[in-house]
């Protein structure tokens, strides 16, 4: 309805209170509560893919996946190959890489921003324009 695609079902949970260390690969949906230390990839082949990085949340490593929501805390570059949505309690140290990026008012990055360009050539990129004043 309205354009939006359906999220896929979140299937795996790290709980709170539980350390993750080494990196995981993941399908479909993933919520993390606890911590990570090690990389973590949504498999490249599945259409849709969901990670959900909650308040109490901390990872420590590279992030990938399709749309990803952060609300804890990430050390390490996130690439999000459609959409990144940072919630206000949102913490990122590393570079940040999206399609289309929603940041709610006291999320903080610590990084570059880098906007993923999908099918658009260097031609094809819209001139920036710069409405003056008229006298």
């Amino acid at each position: 309805m309205f354009g939006k695609k359906t999220q896929p079902p979140i299937k795996s949970l790290i709980a709170q209170g539980t350390r993750i260390e080494g990196n995981m690969k993941f399908k479909e949906g993933l919520r993390i509560d606890g911590e990570v230390f090690g990389d973590i990839q949504a498999s490249p082949e599945e259409n849709g893919s969901l990670l959900v990085i909650s308040e109490a949340a901390v990872v420590q490593g590279s992030i990938q996946a399709d749309h990803v929501i952060v609300n804890g805390t990430v050390r390490g570059p996130v690439h999000a190959r459609e959409l990144l949505e940072l919630q206000p309690k949102a913490r990122i140290e590393g570079d940040v890489s999206y399609v289309a990026l929603e940041m709610h008012q006291g999320a903080t990055i610590c990084g570059q921003l880098r906007p993923l360009m999908t099918g658009v050539s260097e031609e094809e990129k819209p001139l920036l324009k710069l409405a003056a004043k008229s006298a």
